[in-house]
């Protein structure tokens, strides 16, 4: 049940920050002043969803991973980190800062620079949670690493005498 709530909870934060991101992007390049007013404005909202979901994803993650060891175990939980310190530190206050911006209207460089802050620290949180599901996928045995490539193995001397002719 515990994993069950801990994937549920991180595959919500996972689409809710993409579509944040998306959205933003979207409206950045087609979108009115009106617009990106808007999908700003939805985003501080869309806070009240985010916010728990990684929560209860960290919560459930951390219990989960007391009972496990390993590297797979410990990149998740490093990278858990850096995807909450980038959430506290630059995204959450950047949603607020750009959400007040964008409703007075006021577009400057201070809007655009915190803009382009917020899309790379929101592209870097995508990266590492998309990261962190492949290993927990790995870690539930739903999927599996590449087999490593094997070099070409040297013909059989068999085939070597039948296709000498070929040469």
């Amino acid at each position: 049940m515990k994993a069950l709530l801990h994937g549920t909870a991180g595959l919500v934060a996972f689409v809710t920050i993409i579509l944040f991101w998306t959205a933003t992007l979207a409206v950045e390049l087609f979108g009115s002043a009106s617009d990106i007013s808007a999908v700003k404005s939805n985003i501080v909202l869309g806070l009240a969803v985010l916010i728990p979901a990684m929560a209860v994803a960290s919560a459930s993650g951390m219990s989960l991973g007391r009972s496990r060891n390993g590297a797979l175990t410990e990149r998740k939980s490093n990278r858990m980190r850096i995807i909450a310190a980038n959430g506290v530190l630059v995204l959450i206050p950047a949603a607020v800062f750009l959400a007040n911006r964008a409703g007075q209207h006021v577009f400057d460089i201070w809007f655009y620079t915190v803009q382009a802050a917020e899309l790379a620290a929101g592209g870097v949180n995508v990266w590492l949670m998309g990261l962190n599901i492949r290993d927990g996928l790995r870690l539930s045995g739903r999927f599996h690493a590449r087999p490593t490539r094997r070099m070409a193995q040297p013909a059989s001397s068999e085939f070597q005498a039948a296709n000498s002719h070929r040469r």
